[in-house]
């Protein structure tokens, strides 16, 4: 079983904004270290990485895929994630498994905003950066524009390790700074023939170089203190601290590429070797005991009691559910058996799998610090811990946010609504972002995501692996009723029917409560008026009729019932006799307490440039959206509002067009309010309709 030592792994998530070229850059590392005869792309269907027809169809990554080289006697392990914001919790969720993060960027566009999402998770994982500044050849590529533009943003720590030779369609070859040397490259191997520094480039390369050690040099007490003192730093003296740095949060590496021309691609690869944490570099990780009895230190040795964190499951209609987990500590084999923490179930490890993209290789077993995928788990599912029952920790999961965006579904053939609930319930294993349901108050089949973008991804994955489709349409809000004022009323159930009848009768006050207060239900019968034995009837009965509400049919809150009288008959009287008669009661009682209907209001904050800023808040105002607050977020802008649901419920296609598609947004629910009477009457109509309909 030939393991992977820890020390000779580098763990790299690739983020970065959508169209950054991550996935090309992938291709050329792949094709620079042999793993591929030819660079692929995802235009014609050539891409390792991005083979699912969705990614193919929309030219763009929407998963997480998992690949790997060797390069320099070292395995870098490579998890390649999506840049769309609709995806971007892929990339934020990967990040938890790795040491480093290679932030790509575009060099004609440089920071998006996608990019500070991924900076910011990193930075608060603690996982070190290095910057790839992509698509040097492009008409307006600017190196150095694209490293200022990245110390603005992120606040110095941004410093070239390698320059670039020649400009946009000239843009051939590249400087190493931490060897002083020339590479220029004439086909697309990736591997570019070294030689001396062209002369015209010396002294900027030299003074490049001198900010490099400077920065550098800052994580090491002896290097400034020599440095200060103007003595020569060699390159064994710089590698060292430049890795020290960049562990450390203090430099991020920038190395200019063209992944398409495979230029540059070598010396990025050199620099993620010389420069990036390997697993046991970083060491130690404090993590909880699954009993939450306290916390131990996950060290990243072979030989210490195994455990695992699944940061990805695939569901292929083919080979089944396949599990991509992190080995944080000890050795598993084929025929390992791990606790499942969350399940309480153990696992057999069964077939460990290597992959490069969508195409697998079976080995005998992995180490701490490797990256793999296991095959046919029974019941292991994204953000489980897989640990040694004799030490169970538990990792930390990573925390999905919140669905932006809902659509109720009905399947375009009758039946089949089954086969549609078993089939969406199989993708949400593998994407926990997405999140389906049955409303309890509306009947309605709900599917929630991150945008529209993600909802149709999903249904046309429905619709390839399980055979169905389904039309989409906005879910009915989930209004409610309640009342403004107190009002008694009798309910009184008599029937007669020969033998033995029907008989309840009740009296009851009801009030409003404060929001958010529920159902208060208050026993005041005195000298026997209901039976003991009936009030919990009585007050089924009105329970029943609060989920049927009288104004537009949807349920009523926040209400105190207090039952103070009514009479019985010592042979007619029953349970459903009095369950009847509350719910009379209620009925009448509500009528007279000026009913009002109620309507969910959401916290919404909507991120996207400056520019839009205007049309942003006329828009929000439009959908009687009251502003919270605003504030700047580097070229982005932040707005702050609650509006009411029925307003977002179009929202997503809307903001994507203001913005061109940089806007995002996220809701959250915040409270329940009166709805304006003028728009009370139209969903009064429109209950009505439904009713009849059905």
């Amino acid at each position: 079983m030939a393991l992977v030592d820890p020390a000779k792994i580098r763990n790299v998530a690739m983020v970065g904004h959508r169209g950054a070229g991550k996935t090309s850059l992938v291709e050329a590392i792949l094709h620079t270290c042999g793993v591929k005869n030819r660079l692929g792309s995802v235009a014609d269907g050539t891409s390792t990485m991005d083979h699912d027809e969705d990614e193919i169809k929309r030219q763009m990554t929407i998963s997480a895929g998992l690949a790997h080289v060797d390069w320099n006697k070292r395995r870098i392990n490579l998890v390649d994630t999506p840049g769309e914001a609709s995806f971007i919790n892929e990339a934020l969720g990967s990040l938890s498994v790795v040491e480093g993060a290679l932030v790509v960027i575009n060099a004609v566009n440089k920071v998006e905003v996608q990019t500070e999402r991924v900076w910011k998770r990193a930075a608060d994982l603690g996982v070190a950066r290095l910057v790839a500044v992509n698509m040097m050849d492009r008409e307006r590529a600017d190196f150095v524009e694209a490293v200022q533009a990245l110390r603005e943003r992120f606040e110095g720590g941004v410093v070239p390790v390698v320059l670039p030779i020649g400009k946009e369609q000239g843009f051939n070859g590249v400087i190493d700074l931490v060897q002083m040397k020339a590479y220029v490259y004439g086909d697309t191997t990736g591997r570019g023939k070294e030689g001396p520094i062209p002369d015209d480039l010396r002294a900027e390369a030299e003074a490049a170089r001198e900010k490099l050690i400077e920065a550098v040099a800052e994580a090491d007490d002896a290097l400034i203190e020599k440095y200060l003192e103007g003595e020569e730093i060699t390159l064994e003296e710089a590698l060292p601290a430049l890795k020290t740095a960049v562990a450390a949060g203090l430099v991020f590496p920038a190395v200019p590429v063209c992944a398409t021309k495979n230029i540059g691609t070598d010396r990025l690869l050199s620099v993620i070797e010389a420069a990036l944490p390997s697993p046991a570099r970083a060491g130690a990780r404090t993590v909880p005991l699954a009993d939450g009895s306290g916390e131990v230190q996950v060290e990243p040795d072979p030989a210490g009691p195994a455990s695992l964190f699944v940061f990805k499951t695939i569901s292929d209609q083919f080979s089944g559910r396949i599990t991509l987990a992190r080995i944080f500590s000890g050795t598993i084999a084929s025929d390992s058996q791990l606790l499942n923490v969350r399940t309480g179930e153990k696992e057999r490890t069964g077939n460990i799998l290597s992959l490069q993209g969508k195409e697998s290789k079976g080995i005998d077993g992995a180490a701490a610090g490797d990256i793999v995928a296991l095959a046919k788990l029974k019941d292991t599912a994204t953000g489980d811990t897989l640990t040694d029952p004799a030490r169970a920790v538990r990792f930390p999961a990573y925390d999905f946010p919140p669905p932006a965006i809902s659509f109720a579904i009905t399947p375009k053939t009758k039946g089949e609504e089954d086969k549609v609930s078993n089939g969406l319930k199989r993708l949400s294993e593998e994407d926990p972002a997405m999140q389906f349901r049955m409303d309890p108050q509306t009947h309605e089949m709900i599917i929630s995501g991150t945008s529209q973008v993600h909802v149709e991804v999903i249904l046309d994955k429905l619709k390839r692996r399980f055979g169905v489709e389904v039309d989409l349409h906005p879910p009915r809000v989930p209004y409610r009723e309640t009342i403004r004022k107190s009002a008694k009323a009798q309910g009184r159930h008599k029937k007669q029917t020969g033998g033995r009848g029907q008989f309840g009768d009740c009296w009851i006050e009801i009030e409003p409560l404060p929001t958010g207060s529920g159902f208060e239900f208050i026993d005041a019968i005195v000298g026997g008026a209901i039976p003991r034995g009936f009030i919990p009837a009585v007050e089924k009965g009105i329970v029943e009729a609060m989920e049927r509400g009288v104004i537009a049919g949807y349920p009523v809150v926040d209400v105190r019932v207090k039952l103070y009288d009514g009479s019985y008959h010592t042979v007619d009287s029953s349970e459903m006799a009095f369950k009847i008669a509350g719910s009379l009661a209620f009925t009448k009682a509500m009528q007279n307490a000026a009913p009002v209907l109620l309507e969910p209001v959401m916290n919404v904050e909507v991120i996207a440039p400056e520019e839009n800023m205007g049309d942003i808040m006329g828009d929000l105002s439009s959908r009687r959206g009251r502003p919270q607050g605003s504030e700047s977020l580097g070229e982005m802008h932040v707005i702050r509002a609650q509006v009411p649901l029925a307003e977002m419920l179009s929202y997503a296609p809307q903001l994507r067009s203001m913005t061109g598609g940089r806007g995002s947004y996220t809701m959250e629910f915040d409270h329940y309010e009166e709805v304006p009477a003028h728009l009370a009457d139209k969903i009064i109509e429109e209950a009505a309709a439904r009713r009849k309909e059905d």
